[in-house]
């Protein structure tokens, strides 16, 4: 039902990449079912002259060695107790990604309850942050380094875009002028989107 995106997707500059991906599904598929949500908020990273990027600086570590490798690459990371996933853009050698920050679940809605908790009451509260969404999909770090066109977890088409709005990215306020970047897409008026806050 869910084809896999084409690689060449992925190779194309970061903010383009982030921009596209809004409106695309993602597909995890679980012994224990199906669990897909459309992308409704990423953020562009613009390594190595981005200061708010893990990879500032061509930063080459055990965490962002993947971000320099190919294009379409997941790039888990772990704060504080949640995963967040990413995804890796431009070309091979340049450590560029785009933070998933938020999808709208379309199947396996009792799974990602189930994922997240029956504390969460709200739908919306479910998958509407980075680490929300890895948590409601069951994505772990165990993915770092997989590739999205590759089953069980990936990346597929989805349904049009609505109008897309560009905004500040979220919690870098230590960053210099990156704070002022608006590297933030999210469609207009999706009850999903996560909550701006500096």
């Amino acid at each position: 039902m869910y084809e896999t995106i084409d690689p060449s997707f992925f190779n194309a500059p970061v903010i383009e990449l982030a921009r596209n991906l809004v409106g695309k599904y993602i597909v995890h598929e679980r012994a224990d079912g199906l669990l897909v949500v459309r992308i409704v908020e990423t953020e562009a990273y613009h390594g190595p002259e981005d200061r708010a990027a893990h990879s500032f600086g061509n930063r080459r570590t055990k965490r962002t060695e993947v971000m320099f490798g190919e294009p379409g690459a997941v790039y888990t990371y772990q704060m504080h107790t949640h995963v967040l996933m990413n995804v890796v853009g431009a070309k091979e050698g340049v450590p560029h990604a785009v933070l998933i920050r938020a999808g709208e679940p379309i199947e396996g809605l009792e799974l990602m309850q189930e994922n997240r908790g029956n504390h969460i009451k709200k739908v919306s509260d479910l998958t509407n942050g980075p680490g929300k969404l890895s948590k409601a999909l069951g994505v772990t770090m165990d993915y770092y380094g997989h590739h999205w066109t590759e089953k069980p977890l990936y990346i597929a088409e989805g349904l049009p875009q609505a109008e897309i709005e560009a905004g500040l990215r979220v919690g870098i306020g230590n960053t210099g002028e990156a704070v002022h970047y608006p590297w933030r897409f999210f469609e207009k008026d999706n009850p999903f989107v996560s909550k701006y806050r500096k």
